[in-house]
């Protein structure tokens, strides 16, 4: 490659739609990777666009936002969305991939684009010259994390998040559990284990009383709501859990005609369906402490875990205090940031931020005036979010239909206005979409 046009710092999922979108816009670009010559602590594939958390890109409906924001991504035909639909694997309401083939297919992808230099290397300083887009992550590592504490002159705020553990599927005792989606949804997509009162009181004083993974001593903990560890939930009260990812509401055991008292579900992590991951069951036990309390959930008494939960820091930006609606940096415009080190939270989301990223930065380098999608949409909904929340108290966030501007007149049922809501970013979507030249 001749000329680098633009820098890109990350492969994940903001780094590799971000790359897309200026390589589409005819630029040259340089992406840089440091896997495998180096790994986060929650990361295990050399390959790009690693899905660590979960395999699960949320609800597919409308009702939910992350829903509009995927048929946005969509529409205006991103990598991101490519690559989920060609791994789709079964998970009732929801969309989920074979995380490894979605990796797989954006390493490809990436690869196989003439316009973009995939630099396996890491970077632990930030170029002092040129365009550049920061989608380092929520695992930014300390160098870089360094490196940009310095340049946004305050400190990073940040929040655990913890992976929920995931077992080989012929290990499940299907005499105990069953498959089942909540009110038969989505057909038999779920594994569901089912504990009566006694079980479950057991297995909450169970999670409190374990040891759990202890955080350094110069680091506060603080965890994102959306990602909660099951044993802090259990801390909180001792039916949060019923409540919760445990809730039986729409799971009648077929064995017993009757709703249990409380579920464990689990969901479909690969292709194959040989792998399923402890929906909601993010967790900071220590690993002995995994095994052992877990396999006091009937149906997983023997269970294998292919992987077992674990912990790690997140870093993020107070977005409202140091970027524009742009995402370029305030005291140095030339600088852009893309993905959940911004403070949006989730895959979707952070794919969306480094498809905007992408446009923007294209867009500044060829001297054309940036193009914003309506606040109506769920991609302009991001960008509110982080250039208009209160700075004092941000904190990452998922897309959601609080973020969006209420709709005028007749008031609405809430599922009835959430549908309403997403009929209106649709089309408001269009015009922009055409405009941009995105999708077909």
């Amino acid at each position: 490659m001749s000329t680098t046009e633009l820098t890109i710092i990350g492969g994940g999922l903001a780094g590799c739609e971000a790359a897309w979108q200026a390589a589409r816009q005819g630029l040259h670009v340089t992406l840089f990777e440091m896997k495998p010559l180096r790994f986060s602590p929650a990361h295990q594939l050399p390959l790009l666009g690693e899905l660590v958390c979960s395999n699960s890109l949320r609800g597919a409906g409308m009702n939910n936002a992350v829903g509009l924001l995927k048929e946005e991504l969509r529409r205006c035909h991103t990598l991101f969305m490519q690559a989920a639909d060609a791994t789709a694997v079964p998970a009732g309401g929801a969309l989920a991939v074979d995380r490894d083939a979605f990796a797989a297919f954006l390493t490809e992808k990436i690869a196989g684009e003439p316009l973009i230099d995939l630099v396996r290397e890491e970077v632990t300083e930030i170029p002092p010259s040129g365009t550049v887009i920061i989608a380092s992550g929520p695992l930014t590592s300390a160098p870089l994390s360094a490196a940009i504490a310095r340049l946004t002159g305050s400190e990073h705020l940040y929040f655990y998040d913890a992976i929920a553990p995931i077992v080989e599927a012929d290990s499940i005792d299907l005499s105990k559990a069953w498959r089942a989606s909540r009110y038969d949804k989505g057909g038999d997509d779920y594994i569901n284990c089912p504990l009566d009162e006694a079980q479950y009181r057991a297995f909450v004083a169970a999670l409190i009383a374990a040891e759990k993974v202890p955080a350094r001593d110069f680091e506060k903990l603080i965890h994102f709501e959306g990602c909660m560890p099951i044993e802090a939930m259990a801390e909180r009260g001792e039916m949060t859990l019923a409540f919760g990812p445990m809730k039986p509401v729409g799971l009648d055991d077929p064995k017993t005609g009757r709703r249990p008292f409380a579920v464990v579900q689990l969901r479909q992590d690969d292709r194959h369906a040989t792998l399923y991951n402890l929906v909601g069951f993010q967790t900071k036990l220590t690993w002995p402490e995994q095994k052992r309390i877990f396999r006091t959930i009937p149906g997983l008494e023997n269970a294998r875990f292919a992987r077992l939960g674990s912990m790690h820091r997140n870093t993020f930006l107070n977005a409202p205090t140091c970027l524009n609606r742009s995402l370029q940096l305030k005291s140095d415009p030339r600088l852009f940031f893309a993905g959940q080190i911004t403070g949006v939270e989730g895959y979707v989301e952070s794919a969306g931020c480094g498809f905007l990223a992408g446009l923007f930065a294209g867009a500044t380098l060829k001297g054309e005036v940036l193009s914003f999608p309506p606040a109506t949409t769920a991609l302009g909904a991001l960008l509110t979010h982080l250039s208009e929340a209160a700075a004092k108290d941000f904190q990452p966030m998922n897309v959601n239909y609080g973020l969006f501007p209420p709709l005028e007149g007749r008031h609405r049922k809430r599922a009835d206005r959430r549908l309403a809501m997403a009929e209106r970013g649709l089309e408001d979507l269009e015009p922009w979409r055409v405009a941009l030249g995105l999708g077909g």
